[in-house]
């Protein structure tokens, strides 16, 4: 029995030490992929024309919102104009009458970074 128990104990061993391994994987995979995604955003914003424009842009960032040891949220806003994205994205109408046709430029990169990360999860996973 004790060779059953012994078994037991490496196996649990081993399967721990796998799980801590792939978390920290995945764990750096979001963070990579959240950077790129805050990069392609903030490459694709509109910039306002004149000398006042670029603010918007500039305002992209990506902070880690939660993290423990086998979880990871990592949060991307615009910490400058965030009450743009939303018209910048889906477009608004103007105060005279008319329409502003919308730059989509938050959802095709979040699209692609949900792409990205299972391919690097996958990759992570099938590596150990």
């Amino acid at each position: 029995m004790a060779q059953v128990d012994d078994l037991t104990a490496q196996l649990m061993a081993e399967l721990s030490k796998y799980t801590v391994e792939v978390a920290e994987e995945v764990k750096q995979a979001c963070k990579d992929v959240s950077k790129e995604m805050t990069e392609n955003i903030k490459r694709d914003s509109p910039v306002r024309a004149g000398a006042h424009g670029g603010g918007y842009k500039k305002g992209w960032k990506a902070k880690v919102a939660f993290e423990d040891k086998n979880n990871i949220r990592i949060t991307t806003y615009n910490s400058t104009d965030y009450q743009l994205t939303h018209l910048l994205e889906f477009g608004h109408a103007k105060v005279n009458g008319g329409r502003v046709e919308g730059k989509p430029h938050i959802a095709p990169n979040e699209e692609k970074a949900k792409t990205e990360l299972v391919k690097r999860i996958e990759k992570a996973v099938s590596a150990k």
